[in-house]
């Protein structure tokens, strides 16, 4: 029997709406530094993903949601999405109010909302997570 291991990191995503718009992230890390991405980051040990989730997304940007305002837009998994290694990520989006405010925190250079509907070039496999995000009756 020939058996491969190897190291599976685990991490969330968010998809923050405000009205037509998507929050992102300027990184300020390698890998994709500079880039855009959504906020996110690994799941700490004892932590659940979507307790990460919501403490990523405070940590990166000062927006303060509840982990159960939060909704599963699915388990992203595919070879290569990282070049550090293999991460699965779990992504959930959340609708928050017109007024809300984002400020660059933790890993954040600068943050940014763009069009849920274009938002342009993002770091990693999050276009398609904020295209899976834009589909499902959430973002609407």
């Amino acid at each position: 029997m020939n058996e491969t291991f190897e190291t599976i990191r685990y991490t969330a995503d968010v998809v923050v709406i405000r009205g037509g718009d998507v929050l992102v992230i300027e990184r300020g890390w390698p890998p994709h530094k500079g880039k855009l991405a959504l906020p996110g980051g690994h799941v700490d040990a004892g932590e659940t993903s979507l307790a990460a989730a919501a403490r990523e997304l405070l940590e990166e940007t000062g927006v303060r949601v509840e982990a159960d305002a939060l909704t599963l837009v699915g388990v992203y998994d595919g070879v290569g999405r990282d070049p550090r290694g293999r991460y699965v990520s779990v992504a959930y989006a959340v609708t928050v109010p017109t007024d809300t405010t984002a400020l660059a925190g933790d890993d954040a250079v600068a943050v940014r909302w763009v069009p849920l509907a274009a938002p342009g070039e993002l770091a990693f496999d999050h276009a398609r997570i904020v295209a899976d995000a834009w589909r499902q009756p959430l973002a609407r």
